[in-house]
């Protein structure tokens, strides 16, 4: 296993890591995801762990404290041997200060996951979402006690906006709070909106990425192809809606590309996707799925070797859209291209 350097902190993380949302699964969207118990979960671990995979991802939301409950299950007595990221700020119930980063908020959710995971400190804690109504300082200096406090070692978020990254930053080497080192994102090969402005953001800040589906949510498996139907047990007839929308056109030309390489590598589908994920700048740690052990050695086939130059740039080709304004001007007028910063 590869190890990378989570952003511009000294952690080092493995270049595939294990997405614990399928761990105790329940409800339409989660329990679609899998519903692994205990001795499953740890059956998983076991296999992660002789792979090198020892990053374990999760969130409070996932099944309601469920999945943090069978990962701190799984791992129980081999804690040193793992490494533990989780998410927090969604709502965990109807209250008023059930949902958000604010200091109550914070502090709660943290000593309920250390319960659930059964563990005195998590290694790396993220913000599942931007929260507009709470000052980012008051956000900031609670991250900064917890850390003091021994319960975090290192802070990330999870789907900001890139303005909401930049601020954030600033304020944190304002008043010397700790930076976020990670930016949990969805990246895949149907959906790089990630390159227009948050990688070049991480690149330039230090924000390592933690890539979420990078299958495209179920897209990219090889079972979904041009001019057949969606197959019966796809869960996508459940989930589809949750997820990031993919235009079709887009969807089945980046599955034939996938194919043909496919067929010159001798790999599967979403091992490529995969693969390419992990040649991308800023990527740290694309994180893997499993709702069983077959599935999961399949994932763990991504590593090991690495697309050639020719096959990526046909799978560039395949998955390029035009940018959104305004970073298309930087691709497509000349004029442009001497402001641009070079090419990633």
């Amino acid at each position: 296993m590869d190890y990378r350097r989570l952003g511009a902190s000294g952690l080092k993380v493995p270049a595939l890591s294990f997405g614990a949302g399928t761990f105790g699964g329940s409800g339409p969207l989660f329990g679609a995801w899998g519903n692994s118990d205990a001795t499953e979960a740890r059956r998983l671990v076991d296999i992660c762990l002789e792979a090198g995979v020892n990053l374990f991802d999760t969130a409070d939301v996932y099944s309601n404290g469920v999945s943090e409950e069978v990962l701190g299950a799984a791992i129980k007595g081999r804690r040193d041997a793992v490494l533990i990221s989780t998410k927090t700020s969604l709502p965990m119930g109807d209250g008023p200060n059930d949902a958000g980063s604010s200091r109550s908020r914070l502090i709660n959710a943290v000593e309920d996951a250390l319960e659930r995971l059964g563990t005195d400190y998590i290694d790396l804690l993220q913000l599942h979402a931007f929260d507009a109504a709470t000052p980012i300082e008051e956000v900031l200096s609670t991250l900064d006690s917890l850390v003091r406090a021994g319960k975090l070692r290192y802070v990330g978020v999870s789907n900001f906006s890139g303005w909401q990254v930049m601020k954030s930053l600033g304020l944190a080497d304002k008043h010397g709070y700790p930076r976020y080192v990670a930016h949990q994102v969805y990246y895949s090969l149907v959906g790089r909106d990630y390159e227009w402005e948050l990688m070049p953001l991480g690149l330039d800040q230090g924000v390592g990425a933690l890539v979420w589906s990078p299958l495209g949510w179920g897209r990219l498996t090889g079972k979904i192809r041009r001019g057949e139907p969606l197959p019966e047990k796809s869960r996508l007839h459940d989930t589809a809606s949750f997820g990031p929308p993919v235009e079709d056109e887009l969807l089945y030309r980046v599955v034939d590309a996938l194919e043909a390489v496919a067929r010159e590598t001798g790999k599967t589908v979403p091992q490529i996707a995969i693969n390419w994920l992990l040649q991308r700048p800023t990527v740290a740690s694309v994180i893997i799925g499993a709702r069983n052990e077959d599935q999961l050695r399949q994932n763990l086939g991504a590593v090991g070797w690495s697309l050639t130059s020719d096959q990526i740039k046909t799978l560039d080709a395949a998955s390029a859209v035009t940018a959104a304004y305004p970073y298309f001007p930087y691709h497509r007028q000349e004029g442009f291209a001497r402001l641009s910063p070079p090419a990633v």
